[in-house]
């Protein structure tokens, strides 16, 4: 079992740093748990931190992820999963980190939204400053898909829509998704960092994808009621088709080429992915930070596209997939 000394948490919500102090402090372990109230985007308060204390360990999980809402804000995705990426990966290179784990999402592969895009950018600024790093601070990323009851988890919202008696609603009725649980998640994290060598994406065995329609209707029976549909129109519970969200795909992929291969763990595997020199890292943020300075959301899509080669938006690509 893993006993840190230290366990610094680092997040700019308020009340989501309060509830995960006291549920760690309550744990009543010998661990030190320092809470510390700061964004990622603010450079000086990370070097503050890194000076402070002498970390071995980052996972970087700081992301804005809700697709709609990024998609109206790009901007502000920018400022927080690209440059705050950029800010932290420096930090913890300049200060001897020994182990950093970026957390991304099977939303980065060929991405069709710009939560995907941001995501997949600050994969390459890992991928690209490993391949340049001579420090010895190995830099690994883990790819999810969807974190069953998570913040932002869909299960949580269908359990409140069938609370208030309906309906419950579905983007599309053939979208499917890949899912893994919360312990599951915790083990691909843990085990990428013990496992890497540097610059390799990690991503758990996860099985066959999951037919929202059909999680919908399992929800819908778990909870004492029936699902209307033709078969059964006097049923408990509709569901109703909305459409797909802007940037939204029917599914997921985890991986961007074929290089897999399996790790000492049955359920990960692991592959190298095509990565940007350093140089273009660096002359990529300095056009995103001036972007972003200038509100120029316009401008933001299109060095998204220039440096994320695969991304192509939902209403110029296919939003069924690859």
């Amino acid at each position: 079992m893993l006993k840190p000394e230290i366990i610094i948490l680092f997040e700019q919500s308020e009340f989501n740093l309060y509830t995960i102090h006291q549920e760690l402090v309550n744990a009543k372990s010998d661990i030190k748990i320092i809470p510390i109230l700061a964004s990622v985007q603010n450079r000086v308060k990370l070097q503050s931190v890194f000076n402070k204390y002498n970390i071995n360990t980052v996972y970087h999980a700081a992301a804005y992820k809700h697709v709609p809402m990024v998609e109206n804000n790009p901007c502000a995705a920018i400022s927080n999963n690209i440059i705050g990426t950029y800010y932290l990966v420096t930090a913890a290179l300049e200060n001897n980190v020994n182990t950093f784990v970026f957390i991304s999402t099977d939303k980065a592969v060929r991405p069709t939204n710009v939560m995907g895009a941001t995501k997949r950018f600050a994969e390459l600024i890992l991928q690209g400053l490993n391949t340049k790093n001579s420090s010895g601070t190995c830099f690994t990323m883990v790819r999810f898909g969807n974190v069953l009851d998570s913040a932002g988890s869909v299960v949580p919202l269908f359990r409140e829509q069938i609370k208030n008696g309906g309906p419950v609603t579905l983007t599309h009725s053939e979208i499917t998704r890949y899912f893994m649980s919360i312990p599951e998640a915790v083990q691909l994290v843990i085990q990428a960092g013990a496992m890497a060598n540097g610059g390799e994406v990690f991503v758990l065995d996860m099985g066959d994808p999951v037919k929202i329609r059909d999680l919908a209707e399992k929800m819908i029976y778990l909870s004492g009621f029936t699902p209307i549909d033709d078969e059964n129109p006097e049923g408990d519970i509709a569901i109703n088709i909305i459409g797909l969200r802007p940037g939204e795909k029917l599914y997921e992929e985890l991986l961007i080429g074929n290089n897999t291969s399996q790790t000492d763990h049955p359920g990960i595997m692991k592959a190298n992915e095509k990565h940007l020199n350093w140089s273009i890292i660096e002359n990529a943020i300095q056009e995103f930070e001036d972007a972003c300075k200038n509100q120029n959301d316009p401008l933001i899509l299109e060095l998204l596209q220039k440096y994320v080669t695969d991304y192509i938006p939902a209403e110029n690509g296919n939003i069924a997939g690859c």
